[in-house]
């Protein structure tokens, strides 16, 4: 059999690939479908002033739930846990597909962000489980393809349907999805998990997952839905720390932490870990503020200004697939370094685009920046699942994607605070081209100082190769 063949769909782990494939799909389409259609949701059933929750609270649900999933994972196996996340996900979406007002429809989109909890990094973590670090260099190219389409397919079905059918099929479209999905993972992939009693610290996930969700709300919702001294935030940020001490004092006392807090004295873990976080910072700066810089500025139609955006995430896994045979060549320090500059050089870009408004060099720009984040986000991943065994590949495949949507959720406030400070000194108000060309101009700033942040942990990743680190697919488990 050939390398190619090997890891391949005719392989015999072929069938499982592609399970993978459908499974991240559902969540990649997710993130650019729904947008295109929330005017006509909106007109269908109202509430404007609650639309941003249909964002806030599938991105709540999705991170707090995402530390508890890895550690289950690795508890009881990776096949129950993904499936539930999959069953979570199509719940979700039926019951949104059937929501009557924009109350229901945000409650609906919260069980489909538990659901993507489970998804993405337990579908990312059993790749790590079936292959090789030397096969996910291959293999990330069928990964990264679904990216890629979904970053075309997504937009498109969204506006399709809101136009032609309805709103409600954006939710009703993951459902063959999902059961395809979920058929060929029961067919195909088989663990063989040591059979022994667990004690789940359900205690520690409970203060985990409070404490996280008054932080992810009191930074959503600071300076936009109160001001950032008023009592809700304080007492946000407050209660969010008291609970994070307890959560500390909790794991250190657990038998099996859902969080073990020793990974992070590994540098190579937490290095990776801490270049997520910037990478979610720079994601949600570029794919919250384009769209309206180009429609405001520009006079973009907002199928324009999606497709600008859609180029951030069309250079991401074009670079994503190639950049195994760049890290097998000169290793994942070299390949993140390479990577965060190509960020830098794009976000320098988007910068300068701004002082110009135009869809053709923003899209470019984020193109660039698009291809440098592939060449970041596989590989400091890769690496950080390559240096540990089975028993905690999903705790740390769960905490690098846990510290992205972080990033994602800090830079909005930051990234807001900044954009409404502007707006609010240049006395033009929130709909003055020259405002948000401002504004829009200080927030790519900000994406600037975060990839250059991004560098400063790519300098501090140890120097290592794939033979230094690799431990082999299958620890404690025998899956295929």
């Amino acid at each position: 059999m050939s390398d190619a063949d090997a890891v391949g769909f005719r392989s015999e782990r072929g069938p499982i690939l592609i399970a993978l494939m459908l499974s991240t799909g559902l969540v990649a389409i997710e993130a650019t479908i729904l947008a295109t259609a929330v005017p006509t949701i909106v007109a269908d059933i109202g509430g404007f002033a609650q639309f941003p929750w249909l964002f806030s609270i599938f991105l709540l649900a999705q991170a707090v739930s995402v530390p508890v999933y890895s550690k289950l994972a690795d508890t009881v196996g990776r096949k129950p846990i993904i499936l539930t996340g999959i069953g979570l996900f199509l719940l979700g979406s039926i019951l949104a597909g059937l929501a009557w007002d924009m109350t229901s429809l945000i409650a609906f989109r919260a069980i489909q962000g538990l659901g993507a909890g489970a998804v993405l990094p337990l579908a990312v973590t059993i790749t790590g489980d079936l292959y090789s670090v030397r096969e996910r260099a291959r293999v990330q190219a069928y990964i990264a393809s679904v990216w890629a389409a979904s970053s075309v397919i997504g937009p498109s079905l969204g506006g399709l349907f809101a136009e032609f059918l309805s709103w409600r099929w954006i939710f009703f479209v993951n459902i063959p999805l999902g059961a395809v999905a979920v058929l060929m993972l029961v067919r195909n992939y088989h663990e063989s998990v040591e059979r022994r009693r667990h004690r789940i610290d359900v205690a520690g996930a409970l203060v985990l997952t409070a404490g996280l969700s008054l932080l992810i709300l009191a930074v959503l919702e600071g300076g936009q839905g109160w001001a950032w001294l008023s009592w809700q935030s304080l007492g946000g940020f407050g209660l969010a720390a008291v609970l994070f001490a307890v959560f500390v004092a909790i794991e250190r006392r657990a038998a099996e932490p859902v969080l073990p807090l020793g990974i992070f004295s590994r540098r190579l873990i937490l290095t990776t870990s801490l270049m997520s976080f910037g990478i979610g910072a720079v994601l949600i700066g570029l794919t919250s503020y384009v769209p309206t810089f180009l429609e405001v500025t520009a006079g973009a139609s907002p199928i324009v200004s999606g497709l600008a955006v859609a180029a951030l995430t069309l250079g991401w896994p074009l670079s994503a697939s190639q950049s195994g045979r760049l890290f097998l060549r000169i290793g994942f320090r070299a390949t993140a370094l390479i990577g965060v500059g190509v960020v830098v050089m794009g976000a320098l870009g988007l910068v300068a685009a701004s002082f110009g408004p135009n869809p053709w060099t923003t899209a470019i720009a984020c193109f660039v920046v698009g291809l440098g984040m592939g060449l970041v986000a596989s590989p400091t991943l890769i690496a950080a699942q390559s240096s540990v065994p089975w028993t905690e590949r999903g705790v740390v495949t769960g905490a690098n994607m846990f510290l992205r949507s972080m990033g994602s959720a800090v830079g909005v406030a930051i990234f807001g605070a900044v954009a409404n400070g502007v707006i609010a000194r240049s006395g033009l108000g929130e709909h003055s081209p020259a405002a948000i060309q401002a504004a829009s101009t200080a927030v790519f700033t900000g994406v600037v100082i975060a990839a250059v942040a991004i560098v400063v942990g790519g300098l501090a990743m140890p120097r290592s190769h794939v033979d230094d680190i690799e431990h082999r697919p299958v620890d404690e488990t025998a899956a295929g």
